[in-house]
């Protein structure tokens, strides 16, 4: 492919954004949607965009489109590119309306309802024009996301070091519970093993988190089988909800419910699970003044929790 007919004019902004939706969403009719476009249209400009480059990016089946190795490559570049632009449009912003400026943050349950709005909250002390938005969502979506600019950083457990285009700043490490119900029949009693969870329903992570293959393999190790009377959810505000009403049993951060009096941790160990919380940053982008301002708010935040909480361990950047 000669390089420079990406300069010719032909390529446009339109269809990178067609490209990453494509590849998130995996069928036309589901790109077409998001972008407001027609699905002929969709079709019209992947055809555009392909004879541009002179080679298929994806492959059309009866169930949708699946990248192919050059789509693969080309959506990276394509949301790095997009990622710029979503920056470049921001940091105008900022330097025009200096304290007005805006950070997005992503988040996945740990971190969520200390971290997060404490740092947020001093944040907002000191820049009370700056907008905060948060995004909660998957770690699959949330690295898209980051991936392609719409997010500034993710707040969350860390379940890898940094590497594949990605800075991960660890800021403590936090244990993992099973949790109830203050009138639970188990909560309150002491020497509850994980056998004794067995005859009720339990609350399990999702089975693409690492939380739930980390739970699996504990199961494994004590030779027993997932229960099978269970609910899989990430979404805290579920998770509590079925906890006060039921007898159910979930797995949860040990932040969560430190200061939840209707909720009580079973003196159920389940090491070695447990979190590591901190930052995924995008390596090779600078973040904005108003990200940077949200890292130091985090930073100091997460040194704080440490100094009042025993069960927290302060953690360098890995």
């Amino acid at each position: 492919m000669d390089t420079p007919r990406l300069f010719d004019g032909r390529l446009k902004l339109r269809h990178l954004l067609l490209v990453d939706s494509l590849s998130r969403q995996g069928t036309v009719v589901g790109a077409a949607s998001e972008l407001h476009v027609t699905q002929p249209a969709a079709t019209r400009s992947l055809h555009e965009v392909e004879d541009i480059l002179g080679v298929p990016l994806f492959e059309r089946g009866p169930r949708g489109v699946t990248a192919t190795v050059f789509g693969e490559a080309f959506t990276q570049h394509a949301r790095a590119v997009l990622a710029q632009l979503t920056r470049a449009g921001r940091h105008v912003v900022e330097l025009a309306e200096a304290e007005r400026g805006t950070v997005v943050v992503g988040i996945h349950l740990a971190g969520s309802n200390v971290l997060l709005p404490r740092a947020v909250a001093a944040l907002k002390r000191a820049h009370p024009l700056l907008t905060v938005v948060v995004r909660e969502a998957s770690p699959e979506e949330l690295l898209l996301d980051l991936e392609a600019g719409r997010i500034d950083l993710i707040v969350g457990r860390l379940t890898a070091p940094s590497g594949d285009g990605l800075i991960r700043h660890a800021l403590y490490d936090e244990s993992v519970g099973l949790v109830v119900r203050a009138g639970h029949p188990l909560a309150g009693r002491e020497g509850v093993d994980i056998a004794d969870t067995l005859g009720f329903p339990w609350i399990l992570p999702g089975p693409q988190t690492t939380l739930r293959r980390e739970v699996e393999e504990l199961f494994v190790r004590r030779g027993l089988t997932l229960p099978r009377n269970r609910v899989e959810a990430t979404s805290y505000l579920t998770v509590r909800q079925l906890l006060l009403e039921t007898d159910v049993v979930a797995v949860l951060p040990a932040l969560i419910v430190r200061d939840d009096g209707r909720l009580a941790p079973l003196s159920v160990p389940l090491e070695p699970v447990g979190h590591r919380v901190g930052v995924t940053l995008p390596a090779g982008r600078t973040l904005s003044p108003s990200g940077e301002a949200l890292l130091k708010a985090l930073e100091q935040t997460a040194a704080l929790m440490t100094e009042d909480s025993p069960g927290l361990r302060q953690e360098k950047s890995s």
